[in-house]
């Protein structure tokens, strides 16, 4: 999305792909940009998103409920399995993890520790007894639940932060995270819009939102990588939509839509979710 002028007048522009067209709108805004322009900018997006995106969306979570039901239980716990362990080999090689996808599930169904770091193979065998928790989890999520889940990744391996939210400051490249005396205010916003939202936002983008509001929070000395990413599957799982991997190897989109405003990481979001379902639009 983007503001436009012409002539004297500015106005918020928004192209999308429709039937194979690339489709193009447009809101007025005026000959002087509005203060609420970031409001704007939201609800006008959300309105393109309706026409399409989240059409999109609907129809891959109808889709996907149609197939897992065909399932045999057992042929269920298999394909959890399969999944988490390229869900953790993904989120744990964007961390630097060392583990190949096949020491990942080594590790995990086998328990066989590959020749790399004990300190990689600790974290990947609690990463998916943390993911289990995460995707067997009956309560909603809270701050409690994140600490829970930060300690059962790191207990064994940095016990000295594990489930524990920063005291100190914390830097990540060029991005400076808030000051650690904010925290308590900042995860109190997140999850009042969490409580705000859960029902009257469409699942996906809350899971998106929750997930950027979280990791520019960065409430955790190390880790907020993995836990916000388990914020997805959460969230995901609980409004019954198929869960998402960012993929190691296209984590450079990922972090670049990071560093843009939550709306670029939005549209972001929605592209890949709807790139990695696509076999779940077909008729």
């Amino acid at each position: 999305m983007n503001i436009v002028k012409r002539g004297n007048f500015f106005y918020l522009a928004h192209s999308f792909r429709k039937s194979g067209r690339v489709m193009h709108r447009e809101k007025y805004l005026g000959k002087q940009l509005p203060d609420n322009i970031e409001e704007l900018k939201e609800a006008f997006l959300r309105k393109c998103l309706a026409e399409e995106a989240f059409k999109k969306l609907d129809k891959i979570k109808k889709n996907f409920a149609a197939e897992w039901s065909k399932y045999p239980e057992s042929i269920k716990k298999n394909i959890l399995t399969d999944f988490a362990i390229d869900f953790t080999y993904n989120t744990n090689a964007i961390e630097g993890s060392t583990l190949s996808l096949e020491d990942t599930e080594e590790v995990i169904r086998h328990k066989i520790s590959p020749n790399k770091p004990l300190s990689d193979v600790q974290e990947t065998l609690n990463h998916a007894s943390t993911f289990f928790d995460v995707f067997n989890a009956k309560k909603d999520i809270n701050p409690d639940m994140l600490l829970q889940w930060h300690l059962g990744v790191f207990k064994d391996t940095k016990p000295d932060i594990a489930g524990k939210f920063r005291e100190y400051p914390v830097r990540v490249g060029s991005y400076i995270a808030p000051d650690w005396q904010d925290l308590p205010h900042l995860m109190k916003e997140l999850f009042s819009f969490y409580g705000r939202n859960k029902y009257a936002m469409h699942a996906v983008e809350l899971a998106a939102r929750m997930h950027y509001k979280f990791e520019k929070i960065h409430p955790f000395g190390d880790g907020n990588g993995r836990v916000g990413r388990l914020i997805l599957v959460h969230i995901l799982k609980k409004r019954r939509y198929p869960m998402l991997t960012i993929e190691y190897k296209k984590r450079k989109p990922y972090y670049n839509a990071l560093s843009k405003t939550e709306n670029d990481f939005l549209g972001y979001f929605i592209r890949a979710y709807i790139s990695a379902h696509r076999k779940h639009l077909q008729d």
